[in-house]
């Protein structure tokens, strides 16, 4: 099975703080450092640790930024196709110790950059299963994806139901993820989906789990409190990852969401978009810690 990531790469600025800082001029002390970020990257590195074949495209710009995540990248063993941007994205995130986060867009991806279809359309038809993530540029890639009928997988992340920018990745998508932070309704949006003929929905809730609907029922995992946290960044993708693992591998949808658990809480103990730790063997060895199965 092979998996194909359609977009994003950050460069990011991490800078950890005692409180996210309020509306008003003031001096912070805190402790910063650098890194690969965005979803793209994340989901590729944490399915690559998961021994799961993938190809990451995704656009840079001609500068050192870029340089620096294609050799990050290559160092992680991850296969990644680039198409050049007028920028690389640049993010610089604040993060408290709960685990909370503001992201700031210093550069963001064009909403149409140049990009080199012949070769997208060939990693489409070569791949398995596309996980289309909510970039821009990637709503010109889904007629692509149709015309060759692939699976879906797109991670909503904070998804606003007002914000019409996510209507065509809904649409076109077979299983979707989303958070639940700040929304009363998501069991309510998840039986939509699953009325409307998506295979799957699936809801992180922070602290408070996950959750999994399909058209034969629903399921919940709480989190692994033994994970500490240290750095948030990147656990929703690892959660991603560990469910796909587990989805690849026809396991049962309660077992998919355990897998995503512990790749989400072994990704928040380190500062690391994908934790050194996560491997095939790590997720199947604490499944059993954690959940007494063999």
């Amino acid at each position: 099975m092979k998996i194909l990531i359609l977009g994003g790469v950050s460069f990011d600025t991490i800078i950890h703080l005692k409180h996210l800082p309020e509306p008003i001029s003031q001096t912070l002390f805190g402790r910063d450092y650098q890194t690969i970020g965005s979803t793209g990257a994340g989901k590729a590195m944490n399915l690559t640790k998961l021994g799961i074949s993938n190809t990451l495209h995704a656009t840079i710009g001609n500068d050192d930024e870029g340089e620096r995540i294609k050799k990050f990248l290559e160092e992680q063993g991850v296969v990644s196709v680039f198409d050049i941007d007028q920028y690389t994205e640049k993010h610089v995130n604040l993060m408290d110790a709960e685990g909370n986060r503001i992201s700031i867009f210093t550069s963001s991806t064009s909403a149409n950059p140049s990009l080199d279809l012949n070769r997208i359309e060939n990693l489409i038809s070569s791949h398995d299963i596309i996980v289309l993530n909510i970039i821009p540029y990637n709503k010109q890639l889904i007629p692509l994806i149709k015309k060759h009928q692939k699976p879906i997988w797109t991670d909503l992340h904070d998804y606003d139901e007002n914000n019409s920018y996510y209507k065509e990745f809904v649409d076109a998508a077979d299983y979707l993820f989303f958070s639940s932070d700040h929304k009363n309704n998501h069991r309510l949006l998840m039986q939509k989906w699953i009325n409307a003929g998506k295979q799957l929905v699936i809801v992180t809730h922070g602290k408070n789990g996950a959750s999994v609907a399909s058209k034969d029922g629903f399921f919940y995992e709480p989190i692994i409190n033994t994970y500490q946290m240290i750095d948030s960044n990147g656990a929703g993708d690892a959660f991603f990852s560990g469910f796909l693992y587990g989805y690849i591998a026809k396991e049962p949808l309660q077992k998919c969401l355990a897998y995503g658990t512990i790749a989400g809480g072994v990704t928040v103990s380190s500062m690391e978009l994908a934790s050194p730790l996560l491997s095939e063997k790590y997720l199947l060895e604490k499944y059993i810690e954690f959940y007494k199965e063999i």
